[in-house]
């Protein structure tokens, strides 16, 4: 299963560099767009139901819905990417197609909302408020499974070799060992630890 010529397994290494470079996959910063709008239009939602000014927030939720969307098909595409290259008949392979699944039936509902807020006319309706509410549980049982695929099947994650690089002692003279500050132990005069 692991690449003879690098030894990583084959879903550490992107399909293309749109999908960000090895170990720096772009899919886990995209995500934040939608999650943010969407988190953002359901707090809007529960506001205007309350303010005396609910046709501010009805529509500020209708935009952050739209905005969401944008960016849910951005993330989306750089997502299918990353899951191209996860090889078949996996456990990794089903979470992602149950990943994937759950983030586009939200999509779905997010675009039937986005449709039926046009032109708010006074507070967000109970249908949207709930919409909403689905909308964001099948995101967090998504992200639930994305969490899974990076954090215990690696999935676009650096191989443990290349992590184990980062806490490595760094040779003497290096950042930490005198160099810069003019103080012993080169960072703001603390001493270097020792065990």
């Amino acid at each position: 299963m692991a690449d003879a010529g690098t030894g990583r397994l084959p879903a550490k290494r992107p399909a293309t560099l749109a999908a960000g470079p090895y170990g720096h996959p772009l899919h886990p910063a995209l995500v934040t767009i939608p999650i943010g709008c969407w988190v953002a239009s359901f707090v809007f939602d529960v506001v205007s139901r309350f303010s005396s000014m609910p046709v501010l927030f009805a529509e500020g939720s209708h935009w952050l819905v739209g905005i969401g969307l944008v960016g849910a098909v951005v993330a989306a595409t750089v997502g299918f990417l990353d899951f191209l290259v996860i090889p078949g008949r996996t456990r990794a392979y089903r979470a992602a197609i149950l990943h994937m699944s759950l983030n586009l039936l939200a999509i779905g509902l997010y675009v039937v909302n986005f449709f039926i807020r046009s032109n708010p006319l006074g507070p967000v309706g109970w249908g949207q408020l709930i919409l909403s509410a689905v909308g964001l549980s099948l995101l967090g049982g998504s992200g639930y499974l994305g969490g899974e695929l990076a954090y215990r099947y690696g999935v676009r994650v650096a191989a443990e070799s290349t992590q184990a690089s980062g806490f490595a002692p760094e040779a003497s003279g290096g950042p930490g060992e005198g160099s810069g500050s003019g103080k012993p132990g080169g960072s703001g005069g603390l001493p270097p630890k020792r065990d």
